[in-house]
């Protein structure tokens, strides 16, 4: 019975780490407004977590010797099984994919659920920690990776006469770019198109995307120049 109790104790310990730390990647989501916050990447952790702890003493009281045991198999299909999930908060809107971070983060949080159901501590305080990492440093390197050596022009064509192109610019200004007009031109059918720079903020797809979401755009296209050009 002492065993009993101290394997629950063990287990429920295991839970409680996986609740906090995906919690931790659930809340950086949530921050950043993605489709897939908190909730998800803890049940997901919790789920995943849960399998791998049944994988591993589930069957220990029903199993007779002899019988094949691998306490990996449920563990596996976590792996494969979690694609689907991963597979719904990824979207292309205007050919411009969304999701994908958003999306590994998922997978990682079931990583994070069948190493800590698997008793390994240190992969996963280590999968937290490479998160975080690559998170906070990911603006700064696309930013200097899109910059260096190249010239990224934003063009724009909407409808005149709706405070579109203020509509832009705030938005620009709110995800922290610096935006540049480079010149507009309006045709007969009262279309307007313009040519912007933009320096700084997260990646420009992601702008790309919020900019088709406004009310009169119809098309967002983005072209990458030599600075030489």
């Amino acid at each position: 019975m002492t065993e009993d109790l101290g394997l629950v104790a063990w287990e429920a310990a295991l839970m409680a780490a996986t609740f906090i730390l995906c919690g931790i990647i659930g809340v950086e989501r949530q921050l950043r407004q993605k489709s897939a916050g908190l909730r998800t990447h803890v049940l997901v952790g919790l789920g995943a977590c849960a399998l791998t702890l049944v994988s591993a003493h589930g069957f220990a009281a029903v199993a007779t010797p002899g019988t094949p045991f691998d306490p990996s198999r449920i563990a596996a299909q976590v792996v494969s099984g979690i694609g689907f999930l991963g597979a719904g908060v990824i979207f292309v809107n205007r050919d411009t994919v969304r999701g994908l971070t958003t999306a590994a983060t998922v997978w990682l949080s079931a990583a994070i659920g069948v190493a800590c159901g698997a008793g390994l501590p240190s992969v996963v305080v280590l999968c937290v920690l490479g998160h975080l990492l690559v998170i906070a440093v990911s603006r700064l390197v696309n930013h200097r990776l899109t910059t260096w050596g190249t010239r990224s022009v934003v063009t724009v064509r909407y409808e005149d006469a709706h405070g579109t192109l203020r509509d832009m610019m705030l938005l620009a200004r709110a995800m922290g770019y610096r935006a540049s007009l480079l010149s507009t031109a309006k045709d007969a059918t009262g279309m307007v198109s313009v040519r912007m720079h933009f320096d700084g903020g997260p990646p420009l797809q992601d702008l790309a995307a919020r900019l088709g979401d406004i009310p009169g755009v119809s098309t967002v296209g983005v072209r990458v120049q030599g600075v030489d050009s």
